[in-house]
């Protein structure tokens, strides 16, 4: 039996979908993985095969303002998990780097974050590593799922009200379809060796701004919506946000042997399963 951690987020749900009745699925208010004492008695009483940690404080502008809160769900919470001695899966994200590269970041890069929401979950991935006596980390990119809130559902519901959208052009990256994330995942799970602790990169394959995301929402949603390449200067936001953001993902597909899809299949998989209700 496997323990999902962070259940009812965009990843939490995808993994719901594959796993089924093989993993207990706890949210905050099941589970508050930032209390050590309720961590240690949830494992007292409980006993799983491994843990994916999907739970993270992810408000990237408030975390700015809130950094204490940011940490104690991004450090402490899976500081605490790891502590279990179960063998972990930890998620973490692209902003543990700077942004300043001109190719996809490795594992082996040096993380520079220039964020809250990125000191905190670098800070995270550290904890895990000292704690923990089985991990894998995955760092990964721009997740949007038809659970949840996120960038593909905003466009579309933007699309549908509006004649014209505003979106940046020069922060480049990876959309990561969270289905696509969820079933790498699973396909990890059972190749865990006992004391290994990696760092591995996640997200779907090519590269785009998120203006060319948003274009390709578009015309997978059928919305007669223009779409206007900005610059990030012209779209200010409490937290900055990395000109680009590709993750080369060299390592976890030889080590585990998983296929990853194109960025813009995905995305038509997932926008197909939204025109659908589902």
């Amino acid at each position: 039996m496997f323990l999902v951690v962070g259940a009812n987020g965009q990843l939490g749900n995808e993994l719901r979908l594959l796993l089924k009745e093989k993993a207990v699925y706890v949210d905050k208010d099941e589970l508050d993985i930032t209390d050590k004492n309720a961590v240690e008695k949830f494992f007292a009483e409980n006993s799983f095969e491994a843990i994916v940690n999907c739970a993270a404080y992810t408000a990237v502008d408030k975390a700015e303002s809130d950094e204490e809160l940011a940490a104690k769900i991004n450090v402490n919470g899976p500081r605490n998990l790891a502590a279990s001695g179960i063998p972990l899966i930890h998620i973490s994200t692209d902003y543990v780097f700077d942004g300043t590269s001109c190719r996809p970041y490795t594992e082996d890069d040096l993380p520079n974050p220039q964020t809250a929401y990125g000191r905190t979950k670098y800070a995270g991935e550290q904890a895990v590593l000292a704690t923990a006596q089985t991990a894998v980390i995955i760092r990964t990119a721009w997740l949007y799922s038809t659970f949840g809130n996120n960038f593909v559902k905003t466009m579309r519901r933007l699309g549908a009200e509006r004649k014209s959208l505003n979106v940046v052009f020069d922060q480049v990256g990876t959309p990561t379809y969270a289905g696509d994330l969820a079933k790498a995942i699973v396909e990890i799970l059972p190749q865990m060796k006992k004391g290994m602790k990696e760092i591995y990169h996640f997200s779907n394959e090519g590269v785009c701004s998120w203006y060319d995301f948003a274009l390709a929402v578009m015309a997978q949603s059928d919305l007669d919506c223009e779409v206007l390449p900005i610059e990030s200067k012209d779209y200010p936001t409490p937290a900055h946000r990395p000109f680009y953001s590709v993750l080369n993902k060299a390592k976890i597909k030889h080590d585990f042997g998983i296929k990853i899809n194109n960025w813009a299949i995905s995305l038509a998989e997932c926008v197909e399963k939204m025109n659908n209700g589902l």
